[in-house]
């Protein structure tokens, strides 16, 4: 019999954000710790997109536990079964934010890059933002944008 056609695997590369605040950080963990990072989410999320093999998150920057991230980058290569076409950028996003419901984690963009570039050692530069609370003497003095990101 002939063998099975093997389709090689597609690499894109993904934006996604949230809320690190039930989070240990960004890159993966065990699955026993009391908190979990954001990739075992991520991770969990593309193999319910029924890939060949299984899937993982390569990101570009780390971030502590409870760190909260605009824009995170990572790229992924997904193998579909043969005779199942490659995902365009939009519906990898569409899949994605649906089984990653109801985590506050969004995949922002998706889109296909060659197959030699890292997400982490391909980025051309990093900005980071940080927002500290300072001066409130009470819970009642943090401004409403505020409340509720720690």
């Amino acid at each position: 019999p002939a063998a099975a056609m093997v389709c090689a695997p597609t690499r894109y590369l993904v934006f996604f954000q949230y809320f690190g605040t039930r989070y240990s950080g960004v890159m993966e963990t065990k699955t026993d710790q009391a908190l979990v990072g954001v990739q075992n989410y991520l991770e969990e999320a593309a193999q319910k997109l029924r890939p060949s093999v299984p899937i993982k998150f390569h990101i570009s920057s780390r971030t502590d536990t409870g760190v909260h991230a605009l824009a995170n980058a990572a790229h992924l290569d997904i193998q579909r079964a043969p005779g199942k076409g490659a995902f365009t950028g939009q519906q990898l996003v569409q899949g994605l934010n649906y089984h990653l419901r109801p985590e506050p984690i969004r995949i922002l963009s998706a889109q296909r890059v060659p197959s030699t570039f890292h997400a982490r050692f391909s980025a051309l530069s990093r900005t980071y933002l940080y927002r500290l609370l300072l001066g409130c003497s009470h819970h009642s003095q943090i401004p409403v944008f505020e409340q509720d990101l720690c």
